[in-house]
């Protein structure tokens, strides 16, 4: 080992150790103010989506604290970053074409926006963290350009596939400039549940003005916080969303850097999520009163001071308490249990309330990248959907809860051996 190497270890073991033992979540990712206030603690949980390989399951496991706090000044509500985007996201599990709910989203959205914004054959889409070219795809087939830029390299394969040009990269204001310094500037960009995702905040929104045209438009799609806390879902917490929004907080982050956010949108997606439409400031697009009605609604809520944001805990915990008590009885009375799906969320809710292999016997999922792997953590298997058929499992817990109508749909048929499904959140349902 050189000396250099050696005191970059020892450089990082002293920040580690001196982030151990601060009491605060340290300053705020948007306006560097102290955290101080927690907003809810789901314990020791290791990253969402990475799935263990069988021959793993005999090695370590890396476990980091999923620790939430709220900022005092912006209420940015957030993780801290325990590890790198890159150790994350060049290789990752999550596919977007994976849902049929999810596909005819992004194709309305397309419809949508072409028609709103007079896109043509003469302007640029560009999708950041564009996944597998699930949604550019649908421009591709009106001809209109565009550009993916996705860091995850096993995924932007398959966009290249779908003929959608991408780059590997991940965004920020300096790759924003070389884009800029090709010639390149979007007419709309889309940023599809990406925001939670970045843990330089301030680099990607000002990368976004950056690259924007004079009179383009950015659509910016996450679930909506005011929705998380309402409905109870903890469960989209997880280490690879460093962030949560209110449209308050996307507001004052937008207008730091040049940006207006214009119109919004409340929409299905992960149980509750807003579109928000935003402009450089001085750019002509008029704003719409749903902003200032859902701003609004968010005060009336408290979402603008911290006592806002104090009930959330006890909440998730009695949602704990609730989940646990039910598979308890199911088990005692002798019910076979299997999950559908292994999203992000379901890998959260398993690891926060102890759930294994006690409870549940396997899960299925239609991502065959998945096949033959664990969940992470609870070390639950994960097989291809026609393991159910086999199964015939007497109840089947549905993870990513907010595709509920489209997966009770797929699997009508665990009805004909008296099969019935299960939703967790915002609290349990049999159904």
């Amino acid at each position: 080992m050189t000396n250099d190497t050696a005191q970059a270890n020892d450089t990082a073991r002293a920040a580690d150790i001196a982030r151990a033992a601060d009491p605060t979540g340290g300053p705020c990712r948007f306006c560097g103010t102290e955290l101080k206030q927690q907003f809810v603690d789901l314990g020791m949980s290791p990253l969402s989506e990475s799935f263990v390989p069988a021959d793993q399951l005999n090695t370590m496991e890396a476990f980091f604290p999923l620790k939430v706090w709220v900022c005092g000044e912006c209420f940015l509500v957030q993780l801290q970053e325990y590890v790198a985007p890159e150790d994350i996201f060049r290789e990752y599990a999550y596919f977007s074409s994976y849902s049929t709910a999810w596909l005819q989203h992004a194709s309305d959205y397309v419809e949508a926006m072409t028609e709103r914004f007079a896109m043509d054959s003469d302007s640029l889409a560009v999708e950041l963290a564009s996944n597998d070219g699930y949604l550019l795809q649908y421009f591709v087939e009106r001809e209109i350009p565009v550009l993916g830029i996705e860091p995850a390299f096993n995924v932007a394969k398959d966009a290249e596939a779908r003929g959608v040009p991408t780059r590997t990269e991940f965004f920020s204001a300096e790759y924003a400039e070389e884009l800029r310094s090709e010639g390149l500037a979007a007419d709309l960009i889309a940023a599809n549940n990406v925001l939670a995702q970045v843990p330089d905040l301030n680099s990607f929104v000002e990368g976004i003005r950056i690259l924007l045209a004079d009179e383009g438009v950015v659509t910016i799609e996450f679930p909506h916080l005011l929705r998380l806390m309402e409905e109870n879902q903890f469960d989209t917490i997880y280490h690879e969303h460093f962030s949560y929004f209110s449209l308050i907080t996307t507001q004052k982050v937008f207008s730091a850097h040049g940006l207006r956010v214009f119109d919004v949108e409340e929409l299905w997606t992960h149980g509750g999520s807003l579109r928000i439409f935003g402009c450089r400031t001085d750019a002509s697009h008029e704003t719409a009163e749903r902003v200032a009605e859902l701003e609004a609604r968010e005060i009336e809520f408290g979402l603008d001071s911290l006592s806002g944001y104090t009930g959330f805990e006890e909440q998730v915990r009695e949602t704990k308490r609730s989940l646990l008590e039910f598979l308890i009885s199911e088990k005692r009375a002798g019910k076979r249990i299997v999950g559908y799906g292994a999203p992000g969320k379901g890998n959260t809710l398993l690891n926060y309330c102890g759930i294994r292999e006690d409870f549940i016997d396997f899960t299925v999922d239609r991502n065959p990248y998945k096949h033959g792997r664990f969940l992470p953590g609870t070390h639950i298997p994960i097989h291809a959907p026609e393991a159910l058929d086999e199964a015939k499992p007497d109840l089947v817990l549905i993870l990513p809860w907010n595709l509920r109508d489209e997966i009770s749909e797929q699997l009508s048929y665990i009805r004909d051996w008296g099969g019935k499904f299960v939703v967790p959140i915002p609290t349990v349902e049999v159904f």
